[in-house]
């Protein structure tokens, strides 16, 4: 009995902290499901995608990066960005990342980032509800150096049911006009 005791304690630490992770991760989604649904009608990436690359990218806002910049998406600043910059170590050391007044400024820009870029131009030929689909094409355009990226984005969208705002996103813009905005009748 003695030696499972070690065994033991490390499946109740691990269980606790991924309890701690999952609080975490649902009081992400409460805080942002709202700007990924409105992203999602305005521009067409799909609710689900944009939360859990937010939760990847940021550590359901945990990240070092988030804290120093507000980037829940870890878009680099590139040639084109004229705002404010912070650099961090992720591929390589001190690289230049966007840095955002707010959170929503940084859900905004992320669907304008993959909305303008020609190499992402494909995914919105894709259904918004293919998540797969369009977790692959995510790869393939080469947003994410992990090999793993597809398939993170995935489990996380299975786990956390983030599909249930892509489809809330689609009831919302199905809606007859008189429906979407009632006060003007």
């Amino acid at each position: 009995m003695r030696k499972l005791t070690p065994i033991l304690f490390g499946v109740i630490v691990s269980m606790q902290s991924a309890a701690q992770y999952d609080s975490t991760v649902y009081g992400y989604i409460n805080s942002y499901r709202d700007i990924a649904i409105e992203e999602m009608i305005r521009t067409g990436v799909p609710a689900a995608i944009t939360l859990a690359q937010g939760i990847l990218e940021a550590r359901a806002g945990k990240s070092e990066l988030v804290l120093k910049s507000n980037n829940h998406f870890g878009i680099k600043c590139k040639s084109t960005w004229i705002g404010e910059r912070v650099y961090y170590n992720d591929d390589m050391q001190g690289e230049c990342f966007r840095k955002y007044t707010s959170a929503v400024e940084s859900f905004k820009d992320h669907s304008n980032f993959l909305k303008a870029n020609t190499r992402y131009a494909f995914l919105f030929t894709i259904d918004p509800t293919n998540y797969t689909n369009w977790a692959y094409g995510l790869k393939q355009a080469g947003y994410a150096t992990d090999p793993r990226y597809a398939q993170l984005l995935i489990q996380c969208i299975e786990k956390y049911r983030l599909q249930d705002y892509t489809l809330l996103a689609l009831a919302i813009t199905n809606q007859p006009q008189e429906q979407k905005n009632p006060s003007h009748n």
